[in-house]
């Protein structure tokens, strides 16, 4: 078996939560996303799927299949980091998608304009634009 290439030397975050379906959708609505691949149980949880987000893989599903225990209320101490060709537009659009804001978009000394939200998971998302040089 050939390893991926969307899975090659990198790092893939695997998230677990509740409502691991609904979150796929509500990544859709708000940054884009696209489902690549889902094994579904038998009782109908989502034992594993997987969604591209502006091109970067992201793993999830729910988080009462083991051996994984349910998340915090407070959510993660993980954040998600993703690049993305309009940061602006698309927190406007995660906002509106229900994510709650805590940073809004603003140029970063590294050079990358960058906003900071929750998803209604608890996953913290980082968006990044890229400066132009």
């Amino acid at each position: 078996m050939e390893i991926p290439e969307h899975h090659q030397r990198t790092v893939i975050p695997h998230i677990m939560l509740d409502g691991a379906a609904e979150a796929i959708r509500f990544y859709e609505k708000a940054f884009d996303a696209t489902e690549l691949f889902r094994l579904d149980g038998d009782d109908g949880r989502i034992v594993h799927a997987e969604i591209a987000v502006h091109g970067a893989t992201l793993m999830l599903g729910d988080a009462h299949t083991a051996p994984f225990a349910p998340p915090t209320p407070a959510g993660t101490s993980v954040a998600l980091h993703v690049y993305v060709p309009d940061v602006d537009a698309l927190t406007i659009q995660a906002v509106a998608a229900g994510a709650e804001l805590f940073a809004p978009p603003a140029d970063m000394p590294y050079g990358a304009r960058q906003s900071m939200l929750r998803d209604p998971f608890g996953h913290v998302w980082i968006l990044l634009t890229p400066l132009a040089v």
